[in-house]
């Protein structure tokens, strides 16, 4: 089968399209004849190495972290899908594999696609829409009238975040470049900050939560916005401790690694009265379940910007590393 191999750490140069062998499914396991990919971020940051003190997979490894498509082959004790189902996942952190025409994914982390949703789409959903999730309703416990600030929201997690904020009753305020306003607004955002001509910083409101998809300068004009203790989730900074404890399986060595490099952040959210936590989210087949739910039901619109061939995926990848995407971007296959 065709697969995109990361060979070695660096550049795309250390990444190709190349034939390998056809995955096995392990007992829990579905094979799933994968239709289109989702890229995310993630993805160029492994391929360059930066995901190394958290992940160290042997390499060769096929990349790619979330698909949608027809299983083809269920394992010994797989309970909950049949050959023939139509489904999407965001496969687990220690696998990867979703840049294949065919994929293995643990039956909890997967589940059936929205009725409503062909391929392409269903395969923007998982990664972004799950951390979106699981950063509002489980970190932050957004509550109906809060005012929720949300930085990058015509980004992939934010132009989902945005919605699964106002599903839980908040308000919102994002951040978005003129080109960018009439998506987010769409999407049903309250406010709208242009960050190229407007200080962050400036706005006169405060909030309940803040979900940080930038990092970097955004996110120190963020914790002067927030009012006292309340809570900023990131997905763009650095890591902290909890990060290991919480989303990397309790690795002591490496939250005693984080406690360092997030030293600064933290203490700038100590003196801002507010608590900060770097999230890395989980697979989680019944999550998904629930957005799906929400698509089907008109409450969850999905945004792909651009859908590529999986022969021009390293395009894609540098169109998502170029940070115009507004929405998601797909490969599909033949």
């Amino acid at each position: 089968m065709r697969a995109y191999v990361l060979k070695h750490y660096g550049g795309p140069e250390g990444s190709q399209l190349m034939d390998v062998p056809a995955p096995a499914p392990r007992p829990r396991d579905i094979l799933v004849g994968v239709r289109a990919a989702g890229l995310n971020p993630v993805d160029f940051k492994f391929r360059q190495g930066k995901l190394r003190a958290i992940l160290r997979p042997k390499l060769p490894l096929v990349l790619g972290n979330e698909l949608a498509g027809e299983v083809i082959a269920v394992g010994s004790d797989v309970k909950r899908f049949r050959v023939g189902d139509r489904v999407f996942a965001r496969v687990g952190k220690d696998r990867a594999g979703a840049f294949a025409e065919q994929a293995c994914v643990d039956e909890d982390d997967a589940t059936h696609m929205p009725r409503n949703l062909d391929f392409t789409t269903a395969a923007a959903v998982p990664l972004a829409a799950l951390t979106a999730l699981q950063a509002l309703r489980d970190e932050l416990a957004v509550k109906p009238g809060q005012k929720v600030f949300i930085s990058g929201g015509a980004g992939g997690v934010g132009t989902f975040a945005i919605q699964i904020a106002k599903w839980l009753g908040a308000h919102v305020t994002t951040t978005a470049s003129p080109r960018g306003e009439a998506l987010v607004r769409s999407l049903g955002c309250d406010e709208v900050i242009d960050y190229t001509a407007q200080d962050i910083s400036k706005t006169a409101a405060r909030f309940d939560a803040g979900f940080d998809l930038i990092g970097g300068k955004t996110l120190d004009q963020m914790f002067e916005i927030m009012k006292p203790g309340t809570k900023i989730v990131s997905i763009a900074a650095l890591p902290e401790p909890q990060t290991a404890i919480k989303d990397l399986g309790g690795r002591r060595a490496l939250s005693a690694m984080f406690w360092i490099i997030s030293y600064g952040i933290r203490s700038r959210a100590r003196r801002a009265g507010i608590s900060y936590r770097f999230l890395f989210m989980h697979p989680s087949g019944s999550d998904l379940a629930r957005l799906a739910e929400l698509i089907e039901q008109g409450k969850l619109k999905v945004i792909v910007d651009k859908a590529y061939p999986f022969a021009k995926i390293s395009e894609a990848l540098a169109y998502v590393e170029s940070g115009r995407a507004k929405g998601k971007v797909v490969v599909t296959m033949s």
